[in-house]
């Protein structure tokens, strides 16, 4: 990153991230609370990072069972990028909660895109209540506590490959590979 502090970059750079399951069974991934949010992408780096075209996985991603909640399955994937940022994708799928989710995760940073399908969202600063089916996004103000209901996502939860491709178009991250049905 060529506009965040160097040193507090650094501090964090390596820090663990903290795989939190909030109160309706979702994957969350956070900085652990050692390393704190010290070092938040600006705006204008968020911006940079999903407008760049540049963004793939590569192979096919095969859903795996979630060790901690009966019937959830999920994935991780390494996300390439032309501007060499670091990325990972990550899925997770319920059908006994209705559930869905498809995070974008910048290792210093944590989450920084997703869409949700399963549980209602309330913004932290203007207590709006967005829906079942919402997409979080950054800010530099609030992370990736902010949410709307996003009208590009068409598609039910109940088919994850079709959000999937969706997620993917509308986050311009290019799959060569096969995503595997859920099972």
């Amino acid at each position: 990153p060529q506009s965040c502090d160097v040193k507090a970059y650094e501090r964090i750079r390596y820090a663990p991230l903290r795989r939190h399951i909030d109160e309706w069974g979702m994957v969350i991934y956070r900085k652990s609370a050692s390393a704190g949010r010290s070092v938040m992408l600006t705006q204008q780096e968020f911006d940079d990072i999903l407008a760049d075209f540049g963004k793939r996985i590569e192979g096919d991603l095969v859903w795996a069972p979630n060790p901690q909640h009966i019937g959830a399955v999920e994935f991780r994937a390494e996300v390439a990028s032309d501007g060499g940022y670091p990325l990972f994708v990550a899925g997770w799928y319920r059908p006994q909660s209705f559930a869905l989710a498809y995070t974008l995760v910048h290792r210093p940073a944590g989450r920084i895109y997703a869409i949700n399908f399963g549980h209602p969202h309330t913004n932290p600063t203007t207590g709006e209540r967005v829906g079942v089916k919402h997409k979080h996004y950054w800010t530099a103000e609030n992370a990736d506590r902010m949410a709307y209901n996003p009208a590009d996502i068409t598609e039910p939860w109940h088919r994850p490959v079709a959000v999937w491709r969706q997620f993917c178009a509308e986050a311009r991250i290019e799959h060569r590979g096969v995503m595997h049905l859920p099972g």
